[in-house]
């Protein structure tokens, strides 16, 4: 079994630090508690989520010598209401990708990574489903939900 390790410290009123001995990212939260000066802790789970997907991406394209000129990965999720702790409920992802792409490696290419390759995807859609809209070129091309 594989381990990971991170350390996260109190900087001062409410940021944090966390830092696998190599890297640091800073958190923070909105004024009045923090002082809005980084993500929040759900902020970073979202990138997370779409940057593991992302990663996947890129690289399924580059291993077909696909020419990607542009990604981009918005996410959207759906929060619990009417108390505490607030969740999410469900994510949407919508890929944006630029370039002389076939349009069937690229679905391919997300699938996979939603289906298979991205392990933040596979956490995340145990708890709340993912669905994701795929745009090459602003046309959409496909749709569909993280399946693992």
């Amino acid at each position: 079994m594989a381990l990971m390790r991170m350390t996260t410290r109190w900087v001062k009123k409410m940021t944090f630090a966390a830092s696998d001995g190599t890297h640091e990212v800073v958190m923070d939260t909105r004024s009045p508690t923090g002082s809005d000066a980084a993500l929040s802790p759900k902020q970073l789970v979202l990138a997370g989520l779409a940057g593991c997907t992302a990663m996947d991406v890129v690289a399924l394209l580059k291993k077909h010598q696909q020419p990607l000129e542009s990604l981009e990965v918005d996410t959207e999720v759906d929060k619990s209401s009417g108390g505490y702790p607030e969740v999410f409920t469900a994510a949407r992802l919508i890929f944006r990708l630029r370039g002389q792409l076939d349009a069937a490696r690229v679905l391919e290419a997300v699938q996979l990574s939603q289906t298979k390759y991205c392990g933040v995807s596979a956490m995340l859609s145990k708890a709340f489903p993912i669905h994701y809209v795929i745009e090459l070129n602003g046309q959409e091309v496909g749709r569909g939900e993280a399946q693992f």
